[in-house]
């Protein structure tokens, strides 16, 4: 199925940019490593046939298209078609500009997730694919299978496509992840069982690690501010070295800045080299957003954003 998905999507790439539809594509392509896929921006047909769809797409690839000039054709799952509509509510984008290309994706596999599983490294593993609801992986001498909760990106897992229909072209079909949204709370809901000193004393240790390289603010699609508060000098808002109450204080801020533009797309939590467990965040932030507010970000163009939006019911509801 993957390699027909595949060669839909090169024969639609290449239909679209030799009649001048788009002047771009951007989708994916094979990584120079195994089991790794790199972003692909294209302009000549004649490199259609680069483009991959694979368990392996990982990359959202809605944080180029600000910066990318005419029409764009945009290889999305889900998650990535939510932040590209958020980008369209909050005027960084405009949805004229884009084509939205859908693709299946039954969920990210985690490879560090794999070989911890499985105890071998990339090269030793043979291949990696679905087999009904689970991944098989084989090797030299056997193989092995795994459900979604154990080898799926964490992000993936509370993944819900229900209802959204902003795709100008669907190859294949958009269906929602099984596994459900309660799977991919389990490390919110251990945070929560914790006592405050319990928890303050988690984030200090996490945010004792971070170098404070901002990948997380980087690669993030909503992260659009043309220079960030950690940058300013006048005030001084937060040190510039990685001390991590000033690094907690980046997250905390950060978050807030995000909130109701973040899909919980999972790249923040992806890029961190130091392994902070920031879907933590985004995830119980889109939880309270949706609480609080019943806003999902990226859901309807039309829509305005959620901070630039007030009904009269939601001051009851705050003041509690």
């Amino acid at each position: 199925m993957t390699r027909e998905i595949q060669q839909k999507l090169r024969a639609e790439a290449r239909n679209l940019l030799e009649k001048g539809k788009v002047d771009r594509v951007i989708g994916y392509g094979a990584g120079s490593l195994k089991f790794a896929t790199t972003p692909l921006i294209i302009s000549d047909k004649a490199n259609a046939d680069r483009l991959v769809v694979n368990p392996f797409i990982h990359n959202n690839l809605s944080v180029f298209l600000p910066d990318l000039c005419g029409k764009v054709a945009i290889v999305a799952k889900v998650c990535d078609a939510r932040s590209i509509i958020s980008l369209v509510q909050n005027k960084q984008i405009a949805r004229e500009d884009v084509f939205i290309i859908g693709v299946p994706c039954s969920g990210i596999i985690d490879l560090a997730k794999v070989q911890k599983l499985t105890g071998l490294d990339r090269d030793e593993i043979g291949d990696m694919s679905w087999k009904g609801d689970k991944v098989a992986v084989t090797f030299a001498g056997g193989s092995k299978e795994f459900s979604a909760g154990e080898v799926l990106a964490g992000s993936c897992l509370g993944c819900d496509c229900s209802g959204f229909q902003e795709f100008d072209l669907v190859i294949g079909e958009i269906k929602t992840l099984a596994g459900g949204k309660d799977l991919s709370r389990n490390k919110i809901q251990e945070m929560e069982a914790m006592s405050p000193a319990q928890r303050w004393e988690f984030w200090k240790n996490e945010f004792s690690r971070c170098i404070r390289c901002y990948a997380c603010r980087q690669l993030c699609p909503v992260c659009f501010c043309e220079r960030c508060f950690v940058e300013e000098t006048e005030p001084l808002w937060v040190s510039p070295l990685p001390k991590w109450q000033d690094n907690l204080i980046f997250q905390a801020v950060r978050m807030m800045h995000v909130a109701g533009r973040c899909t919980d797309c999972g790249e923040c939590e992806r890029a961190c080299p130091a392994n902070i467990p920031l879907g933590i965040l985004t995830g119980k932030m889109e939880d309270i957003v949706e609480e609080l507010f019943q806003y999902r970000a990226g859901m309807d163009k039309d829509a305005p954003p959620l901070m630039a939006a007030y009904q009269p019911e939601e001051a009851e509801n705050l003041m509690r």
